[in-house]
């Protein structure tokens, strides 16, 4: 295991992959940690490093704050500055996505390409993210893990023995950092940042995804001059964990092309 220093305590990061190879990081989404990526991750290219970090208030990292979008990406651009020790491809999937757009906005010349999943320029509002605050404040977050189930994951996923894994998951997550992550998403609005990028984007959606619905995923692709589409049909909100094979399928090209300018 490896730390990373940060103004509010220890960042959880994993690296896979060869030392000097370009680096891809990626960023989890609201409830999980970095184990989000490991079903995906043996079928990606293997000449390229892989960073996975847990965001403050999850996994492994120490709680800390984190009301502000800007409080994550400032992380994520620590991350890319002393794990990475260069430009790499980005890849966010739901908040990990917002974090990504907020790093391309704030620090361009840190990115070679961006990979946005099943996210978009907003999310939500803020009254539904003060809601979802509120429910776990008053009564935990096993109160909301049935509906949150709902939206991540499709009907066939959710029939088999491995969702009690990632409810597991998700009712572990420090309360004080599932809500600070809520209280970001709720003031996030990238839209206009996002419709300047000119990097390379690639945007992957779910089409039974109910957390981030294909059509808003969609809109954020179309912000964006020259992003790629695309859609897998009959995956939820994390289509690494549900269809990794049809997930590389996507993402792997993308690396291959744009990884190694």
């Amino acid at each position: 295991m490896q730390a990373l220093t940060r103004p509010f305590g220890q960042l959880h990061i994993r690296v896979d992959g060869p030392e000097t190879a370009p680096a891809v990081v990626f960023a989890n989404s609201l409830g999980t940690d970095l184990r989000l990526w490991d079903a995906l991750l043996p079928l990606l290219p293997q000449d390229l490093r892989y960073i996975r970090y847990d965001k403050r208030g999850h996994g492994l990292s120490d709680l800390g704050g984190g009301s502000q979008i800007n409080d994550h990406a400032e992380d994520a651009i620590a991350v890319i500055e002393h794990v990475a020790r260069g430009p790499v491809t980005f890849v966010g999937l739901s908040i990990g996505g917002m974090i990504g757009q907020c790093v391309a906005a704030r620090r361009p010349d840190l990115l070679r390409a961006l990979v946005l999943s099943n996210t978009a320029a907003k999310l939500g509002t803020a009254q539904s993210w003060q809601d979802r605050i509120n429910a776990v404040v008053d009564h935990g977050l096993a109160h909301i893990a049935d509906s949150v189930m709902e939206r991540w994951f499709a009907p066939t996923f959710r029939a088999t023995p491995e969702l009690a894994l990632w409810r597991n998951m998700l009712t572990r997550t420090p309360a004080k950092g599932y809500t600070a992550a809520c209280a970001a998403l709720a003031t996030a609005d990238q839209t206009k940042a996002t419709r300047n990028l000119t990097l390379p984007t690639l945007v992957i959606a779910g089409s039974a995804d109910g957390a981030s619905p294909p059509e808003i995923v969609k809109a954020t692709a179309d912000l964006i001059q020259g992003a790629a589409y695309h859609c897998i049909p009959g995956a939820g909100h994390l289509p690494c964990v549900e269809t990794p094979a049809a997930y590389a399928a996507i993402l792997s090209p993308f690396l291959k092309a744009h990884s190694h300018v």
